[in-house]
């Protein structure tokens, strides 16, 4: 095991071994960093012909020999040429230099890491010499989540820090100075290059350490299932969450993603068995916003499709908290996907209708009936409990041949889905044992792609590796 540090190099001497493009990015990193750099290599790239022209390096124009390393703090070893790789650990070793032999790890007294620069914030990702390609693969992931506006959003922060260092602020209300930045809109102002509202928004925050402070609530859609279909705004909602009351059906992945001080409340509802009461949920996340929290209300799917986030929205209006919404990707339009069916297909279904099975908040009979004879694919979210009667409801709108699927899990490793037509589903689905969550489908679009298309986009969709697929 490796232990990782950050370097002091500022105005140390540092030598870099070879010509190659490899030891240009070495050179180039450690002038970056303060370092004097010389490089020695008889065949110098013309990079580093530039680099010696505007005064960056020493260029020493031969091959290695020992001596070369007197007086460095590190060494990097990018030559390739395995006699000089010994020859020059063998003298870092007898020195006292620290020595990086590139890709040779039992020849490394350190591992440079792929670096991810924003001004004074620099991410450092090391493998240990395992595998560099992961480290610059990570890399290049997480410079497209830490853009440049985290540069100045670093330094910026650093700037209040001092100053509430200055005004003795305790640490405690310190750090919720800090969270409260990272929430903000400061770094979405500085990403749109509006630096002077970015400061006045940040003045605002600091202005106001050690005064008490209203928290917000956050509608936040969990998905389907799959946490890698949350959105990006949820990600980041849940990873600063000081609360999150969370639905009963949603993945323990998408919770790992929570703080670890965030606090967790199972606010679930479930069909015939002990729920949280919406009376009660409504009043907790008021009660927590009131004391100065930042709540997650993680509903499953999106929050304004079945799932009661209308009702908590206006409640906590009136209650005159801040609130926040960000929709999910919602089990209507994910399972049939997941299974492989597009609820509109040109020449086959260009109407869609999302209904609930629920008797809490379900259509009535009638027109339940009336919205399936009306539209060409009819999405029925919760069917379970009443599966038997909605199909004999549906039969009677469409007939009991119309094609009819129902996803169970959909886009978990364990989603299994049914197709039989409608007037033999529901005995397909007891034979099956499906379970909760589950999604129906009705319509000629669920037969509309040959089965052998079907599973081939199963068998390639990667998320979802565990479907199974029951024909009744």
């Amino acid at each position: 095991m490796s232990y990782p540090v950050t370097l002091q190099l500022r105005g140390r001497r540092c030598t870099v071994l070879g010509g190659g493009p490899l030891a240009v990015e070495k050179a180039r990193g450690l002038v970056a960093a303060g370092a004097r750099v010389a490089v020695v290599t008889a065949t110098p790239d013309p990079a580093l012909e530039t680099l010696e022209a505007g005064g960056a390096i020493q260029l020493v124009a031969r091959d290695y020999t020992p001596g070369d390393l007197t007086g460095s703090f590190l060494a990097i070893d990018a030559s390739g040429d395995e006699e000089i790789n010994r020859r020059s650990f063998a003298e870092a070793e007898e020195s006292g230099v620290l020595m990086n032999v590139v890709d040779r790890p039992e020849r490394c007294h350190f591992h440079a890491p792929a670096l991810v620069r924003r001004g004074p914030l620099n991410v450092a990702i090391s493998t240990g010499g395992e595998s560099p390609f992961l480290a610059g693969a990570l890399r290049a992931r997480l410079e497209r989540i830490v853009g440049e506006e985290w540069g100045p959003f670093t330094a910026m922060v650093g700037g209040v820090r001092r100053r509430l260092r200055r005004r003795g602020v305790p640490i405690e209300e310190q750090n919720r100075v800090y969270r409260r930045l990272l929430r903000s809109e400061v770094r979405d102002l500085l990403r749109e290059g509006r630096e002077s509202e970015a400061r006045y928004a940040a003045a605002a925050i600091e202005t106001a350490a050690g005064r008490p402070r209203p928290g917000r609530v956050a509608l936040v859609g969990a998905g389907p299932g799959d946490p890698a279909l949350l959105t990006v705004a949820a990600r980041e909602l849940l990873a600063e969450a000081d609360a999150v009351y969370h639905d009963a059906l949603v993945d323990p992945r998408t919770l790992a993603l929570c703080g670890p001080h965030a606090r967790l409340v199972d606010a679930g509802k479930r069909g015939r068995r002990a729920s949280a009461d919406q009376a009660w949920i409504t009043a907790q996340l008021i009660e927590a916003a009131r004391a100065g929290e930042d709540v997650v209300r993680l509903k499953g799917g999106d929050p304004f499709v079945f799932g009661r986030g209308g009702e908590e929205l206006a409640a906590l209006r009136r209650a005159g908290i801040e609130v926040i919404v960000v929709p999910g990707v919602s089990a209507a339009l994910a399972a049939p996907a997941a299974a492989g069916i597009p609820v509109t297909l040109r020449g086959v279904a260009s109407s869609l209708a999302i209904v609930t099975g629920s008797d809490r908040d379900g259509a009535s009979p009638a027109r339940l009936e009336r919205i399936a004879a009306a539209v060409d694919t009819l999405v029925v979210l919760m069917p379970l409990g009443n599966l038997e009667r909605v199909c004999a409801r549906l039969v009677g709108a469409v007939g009991p041949d119309r094609p009819a699927a129902l996803v169970s899990s959909a886009t978990l490793r364990d989603q299994e889905v049914v197709r039989a037509p409608i007037g033999r589903l529901a005995r397909a689905a007891h034979a099956a044992g499906i379970a909760s969550p589950a999604t129906l489908v009705v319509g000629e679009v669920v037969d509309a792609m040959p089965a052998r298309e079907v599973g081939e986009l199963v068998a390639g969709a990667g998320s979802f590796p565990g479907i199974q697929e029951v024909r009744g």
